[in-house]
């Protein structure tokens, strides 16, 4: 019995040997990854010991439009919008530390105020006084910070299905899991890109829409030197939302929404359209949580009407 009990512990062992080597993806290093994602108009600004990947593009003279990416997402979830609207405006996009080519933050503070306060550092590098905002799931939460703290840099705000409400109940188990010791380490360096592929695909309406080289581009870039110990600490110690000062927003306000998401449900939407005065609402049937690549030719037209008016 004592055998067999030697052996089924030293065969458990090797399977878990086998299983960590199977799930255990390793970081890359930022050098490999600019090579892969950044593009000629790629500047690494420093900005409280971090390297800020921003982009700056489209049109020079045309109205500045500072747009900002979500959680574990990058600036590239623009570029359906970049392509569309750079013609007429001039888009800023930028990787929010802890995220993307950006990587780590020295003063490890990733909460959504930390990150308001460097979109603004980031302007006056740029030498931008006052511009449009607009911020997609929790960069949409850093954007209507923005307007409540600096209305007077804000020009219009864009929501695109947008943070804004603490939820009711228990948190989801992938950030109960994130937030436990250790577990929170090995769900974070012991998850292929398969794994990431399941949760990642809910965020789509169509599925389909989550493209090879989106899901590449998203594995990658998490696995960012740094950026997985950036998003840990920023899940287990930023300080949840405060909607409080929205109904006290004086901006024009754009709230973009996909019917079919599950991430923020459209209920959220509703909300903000009636907590912000004279906000306007469009929400797109077909779209899941990012409209803004789910119907590129839609969002953005709505977004260059709103820019125009």
């Amino acid at each position: 019995m004592r055998r067999w009990l030697v052996r089924g512990a030293a065969m458990g062992a090797l399977l878990l040997v086998v299983a960590g080597a199977l799930l255990y993806t390793p970081d890359i290093a930022v050098d490999t990854l600019r090579s892969r994602y950044a593009s000629a108009r790629s500047r690494f600004i420093d900005i409280g010991g971090a390297a800020i990947h921003i982009r700056d593009e489209g049109r020079r003279n045309g109205a500045p439009l500072f747009l900002l990416h979500g959680s574990n997402e990058s600036l590239q979830v623009w570029e359906e919008w970049t392509r569309r609207l750079g013609d007429s405006f001039r888009i800023v996009s930028l990787d929010l530390p802890g995220h993307g080519l950006t990587g780590p933050w020295p003063s490890e503070d990733y909460s959504v105020a930390a990150y308001a306060e460097l979109v603004i550092k980031v302007a006056d590098w740029l030498h931008v006084p006052q511009f449009a905002v607009g911020g997609h799931s929790m960069g949409g939460a850093v954007a209507w910070t923005l307007a409540a703290r600096w209305p007077d840099r804000i020009s219009r705000l864009i929501l695109v299905d947008s943070a804004a409400y603490p939820r009711n109940g228990a948190a989801p188990l992938s950030l109960r899991l994130a937030r436990t010791p250790v577990i929170g380490e090995i769900t974070a360096y012991f998850k292929p890109c398969w794994l990431v592929e399941r949760g990642l695909r809910t965020a789509y309406a169509d599925p389909a829409s989550l493209t090879p080289a989106r899901l590449r581009r998203h594995c990658e870039l998490m696995r960012r030197t740094g950026n997985r110990a950036a998003t840990l600490r920023r899940l287990r110690h930023a300080p949840p939302l405060d909607p409080a000062p929205l109904p006290s927003l004086n901006v024009q306000t754009l709230i973009l929404w996909g019917a079919q998401d599950r991430w923020v449900p459209p209920i959220d939407a509703a909300r903000l359209r009636n907590e912000i005065g004279g906000s306007e609402l469009v929400v797109y049937v077909g779209a899941g949580h990012m409209p803004m690549e789910e119907v590129p030719d839609k969002s953005a037209a709505d977004v260059r009407r709103f820019m125009s008016e």
